[in-house]
């Protein structure tokens, strides 16, 4: 059976927008794994921090537990990702999550050439957000998953955006229902 691993990034909890998105997407998915970013509180790493993982990985102790979300995003058949539209991109809880699952050896590793080369499982990696205003050409949250995408082998980027939720003049149901609409193109349906 294919896992997808969901990525929640939605720093409000129930409260998100995007959150809501997220589920309706994931309503008729089976075995969808959670990682809740807000309750894992990861921290970013420091220069030792880094240090003690790059000695791990040439020691090859991947049981250690700080490469557990690696072996796991790695593994997922879909990667669906939820983050709201902050400043330009996504919450910092993301990109620190992206540290953690961006290991040589677990994720990509490095050809002869120098070049890196994807070992993660997943056909496809969909990014789920919502934002006040609109993107219009600045969504660089979503540039950037394509970038770690590519990097980790990932073939397909999706991408769902609830836009202009917060402008007075936009009813929110109807901006949520194009949303919805995209949804269940990507569903089939």
């Amino acid at each position: 059976m294919s896992t997808i691993l969901f990525v929640n990034a939605c720093m409000r909890g129930e409260k998100s927008r995007t959150l809501k998105l997220c589920r309706e997407y994931l309503a008729e998915k089976e075995n969808v794994v959670e990682v809740d970013l807000g309750k894992l509180a990861l921290v970013p790493f420091d220069g030792e921090a880094a240090g003690r993982r790059a000695d791990l990985q040439k020691a090859g102790a991947w049981d250690d537990p700080v490469f557990d979300l690696a072996k796991q995003f790695a593994a997922a058949d879909e990667i669906v990702i939820g983050a709201p539209y902050w400043d330009l991109s996504f919450p910092a809880a993301l990109k620190t999550y992206i540290e953690y699952v961006s290991v040589c050896d677990i994720a990509f590793h490095y050809s002869e050439q120098g070049r890196a080369e994807g070992l993660c499982k997943a056909k496809s990696l969909t990014y789920i957000t919502s934002c006040g205003g609109f993107v219009e050409g600045a969504n660089f949250g979503y540039e950037y998953l394509s970038g770690i995408a590519t990097m980790f082998g990932i073939p397909e980027t999706r991408f769902v955006a609830a836009e202009g939720l917060d402008v007075v003049e936009l009813d929110v149901e109807t901006q949520m229902a194009k949303a919805s609409k995209t949804i269940a193109k990507l569903n089939g349906r």
